[in-house]
């Protein structure tokens, strides 16, 4: 014979039921979780220079990546004429917006003035292994030497992208303005920064490579 159940234990029971049915209602679904957290550390190719903020970077990359179903915040530390150890310098601060990837753009600036390429690796270096320390993913994005600084220069400056991508095992986007630079039609006048189309052409070369680095985390 079965044992009796106390009629309140059954009302009970279903409470807890209703409860439970409530609390998983209230949660929603699983894809409503909260977006990542991308930091863009960058200058002023990062901030938008010369454009309005719907056709900034970060403004094109957040909705591009919303579009292709990562929602995400792409938080804008870029600031207009940083070189690598400006960035090195900020970063700390930066960090406390606890990031899920870091996405670094910097090193155009250390080019533009000449600066030891020396200097710029070891900058670059500490950022990557500050970012990587702080448990964010990182994607490093690369830049070429401007051409009137002479082949040398050149031999010495942009081996540093891939050189610190493959000591870190962190992704690498191999140009940042691949594409895009040095096309008159697809800069503004000054002819360093995109326009709005070239702008658009950046985050489409980009795209791919952030979404990799977004696939990757967990993993």
């Amino acid at each position: 014979m079965a044992p009796s159940i106390h009629p309140a234990y059954g009302a009970i029971r279903r409470g807890v039921n209703v409860l439970a049915l409530a609390l998983l209602m209230s949660a929603g679904p699983a894809s409503a979780s909260e977006p990542l957290r991308i930091l863009a550390l960058g200058d002023s190719l990062t901030a938008g220079y010369g454009l309005s903020r719907a056709d900034s970077f970060t403004t094109r990359l957040e909705r591009a990546l919303d579009a292709a179903g990562y929602p995400a915040e792409v938080i804008d530390a870029g600031v207009s004429g940083d070189t690598s150890a400006g960035g090195r310098a900020r970063l700390d601060w930066l960090l406390t917006e606890d990031p899920d990837v870091v996405l670094i753009e910097l090193g155009a600036n250390d080019g533009l003035r000449g600066l030891d390429p020396a200097m710029t690796e070891a900058n670059l270096d500490a950022i990557i292994a500050r970012a990587k320390a702080s448990g964010a993913a990182v994607l490093l994005s690369g830049m070429r030497a401007p051409p009137n600084l002479g082949p040398e220069y050149a031999a010495e400056f942009e081996p540093i992208y891939r050189r610190l991508a493959d000591k870190h095992g962190v992704a690498l986007q191999p140009f940042f303005l691949e594409g895009v630079a040095a096309r008159p039609d697809l800069n503004q006048d000054d002819g360093i920064h995109p326009n709005a189309k070239g702008m658009g052409l950046v985050v489409e070369g980009l795209l791919p490579h952030i979404r990799k680095v977004i696939d990757g985390i967990g993993e």
